[in-house]
């Protein structure tokens, strides 16, 4: 028996499989479908790598601007306290238009809108619009007129009592005792107000802490208050005495 016939005999399986026929520089190529699977694997994840590309471009800029964004609230705070109001609006003109830039171009990627450094720009932007409303006018600003979240507005407005010790202890500085005494009676207000939000515990994360800072701030401005106010009583009365001293002579 031959080796032909044996292999007749054997009848051994052969393994077929299904080509492609693929044209490349005028040669004609055989190939698999297990490789032209990869070939579109390939081809498909290479298209995801640049969509996630361009995604986190735009990510790295947005977090940029909005850094940007809560720089220039912080700058309109400090000048609020400097008393170039004009200037600070002008801060806060700029930081509004990043934040409104950025909101406008979240429809293409709407999960920045969601993300830490978004809220926390928002944040001290409110912060920085109520501040500046209540030293200007005595008013405060409701969360449409800041054009933000109710939470960032609240998480911000909770930070104005920060602000307000500052002022006060300014305005002790400069001897105006009852200018700090009514910045200690807005302290309070917003303060009061903020507790009697109980629900909202729960719905804003961070309020609570907040509210603990701001309660501490307050009894510790409350303290500086009262002391120079009774030093300016006690210094009125010792002026008052020796007076009388005088024209008794």
């Amino acid at each position: 028996m031959n080796k032909v016939e044996s292999l007749q005999e054997g009848s051994l399986p052969i393994r077929t499989e299904p080509c492609h026929i693929i044209n490349t520089s005028s040669r004609f190529t055989l190939r698999t479908k297990g490789e032209a699977i990869m070939d579109d694997l390939h081809r498909i994840l290479s298209e995801a790598r640049k969509d996630l590309m361009y995604k986190n471009k735009v990510r790295e800029s947005t977090y940029r601007e909005l850094r940007k964004a809560t720089s220039l609230s912080k700058q309109a705070i400090l000048l609020v306290h400097q008393k170039r109001l004009k200037e600070a609006e002008n801060s806060l003109g700029k930081a509004s238009k990043i934040i409104l830039r950025i909101k406008e171009g979240s429809s293409t990627q709407p999960s920045i809108l969601f993300c830490g450094l978004y809220s926390d720009a928002l944040q001290e932007y409110s912060e920085a619009k109520i501040f500046l409303k209540l030293i200007e006018e005595s008013k405060f600003l409701t969360p449409s007129d800041v054009d933000a979240s109710s939470s960032d507005y609240v998480l911000g407005l909770a930070d104005v009592i920060g602000e307000y010790r500052r002022a006060a202890l300014d305005a002790l500085r400069e001897g105006q005792a009852k200018k700090s005494e009514k910045y200690l009676g807005i302290m309070d207000q917003i303060y009061i107000e903020l507790m009697a939000m109980d629900e909202s515990y729960m719905l804003v994360p961070g309020l609570r802490r907040k509210c603990d800072v701001a309660r501490k701030i307050i009894e510790i401005t409350r303290g500086d208050v009262t002391q120079e106010i009774r030093r300016n009583e006690l210094e009125k009365h010792l002026a008052r005495f020796e007076k009388k001293l005088k024209n008794s002579k």
